[in-house]
């Protein structure tokens, strides 16, 4: 076994925290009084920000696939995975989580899904149900900020890093929906690196766990191969060298990341890679490829 795939092995262990494992125990022992699930997805990684081992504890409850972050994606890629979820039987709404009317999309299509459920409360005399919906995700999928828009306030810490959500809470809303946010959650073991990797670029996984380099570099090739306008407009590079070093070399001296010496500063530049994303200058970005996927298949 390589260096490589030994500590690659070894960082799995890392992305299944205690209190992931615990919030699944809860999530299950909860889902009897749970009417509809919110399933929140990355748009920029729409297949690798699904959470894979979860469909069992969900118990055939209606779900709304809530694709977050709509507004930073490409969306000629990712609407090809909305149509693939959409023929597969998932309900998909678009958010972007900077607008109020990506919220009035979800109840509505909310109150569309559980239409059967008050009906059958309306034929008996009784009042609308208070739909009780759990809000699912891996880290940093934007369920915070969705929770507060729901909300109309500020009930929750929100941040683009991962981890911030520790526990289960009920939260009031100003519909008729009551939410039940949940920490994001990851899986014990990913099906290959690029899934890691690509969850690692939109910060689902904290950057300590993976080499930093490696995700930058991994970012560079993906801009490289779909996205060569960035390299050359944001980094100054025409293409990627087989000397990595040159290309970091070039993008270092073009943002000032130099140290004593004249030396660039290589984990800063892999940092600003990173931190490009995280901040959001970079955008119209979709990672997951269903042509890949499709491929594998």
């Amino acid at each position: 076994m390589s260096n490589e795939e030994k500590s690659f092995q070894k960082t799995s262990i890392n992305w299944f925290p205690g209190h992931m494992q615990k919030t699944k125990r809860e999530i299950s022992e909860l889902m009897p009084i749970i009417d509809i699930v919110y399933e929140l997805i990355d748009s920029r990684i729409p297949y690798s920000s699904k959470i894979q081992d979860i469909e069992d504890i969900l118990s055939n409850k209606p779900r709304i696939m809530i694709f977050t972050k709509y507004d930073l994606c490409d969306k000629l890629e990712t609407d090809k995975w909305i149509k693939y979820y959409e023929k597969n039987g998932h309900i998909v709404v678009t958010a972007n989580l900077n607008n109020n009317d990506s919220i009035k999309s979800v109840i509505d299509k909310t109150n569309e899904v559980m239409k059967f459920l008050n009906e059958k409360r309306q034929n008996k005399g009784m009042l609308d149900k208070k739909i009780k919906a759990l809000v699912i995700g891996v880290p940093n999928v934007g369920k915070s900020t969705f929770i507060n828009k729901f909300a109309g306030k500020k009930v929750t810490n929100v941040g683009n890093t991962p981890g911030i959500t520790k526990n289960l809470s009920w939260l009031k809303t100003n519909s008729n929906i009551l939410l039940l946010d949940t920490p994001g959650i990851l899986w014990p073991k990913f099906e290959n690196k690029i899934v890691a990797l690509n969850l690692a670029s939109m910060t689902a996984i904290k950057s300590e766990i993976l080499d930093i380099d490696e995700i930058a570099v991994y970012i560079l090739n993906l801009y490289q191969k779909y996205y060569p306008k960035y390299l050359k407009e944001r980094y100054k590079v025409d293409k990627i060298d087989d000397d990595l070093s040159i290309t970091y070399d070039i993008i270092g001296k073009s943002i000032g990341a130099i140290i004593s010496g004249g030396e660039v500063d290589y984990d800063r530049v892999s940092n600003f890679i990173l931190n490009d994303i995280k901040n959001e200058y970079i955008k119209n970005i979709t990672f997951d490829r269903i042509e890949d996927y499709e491929n594998k298949r």
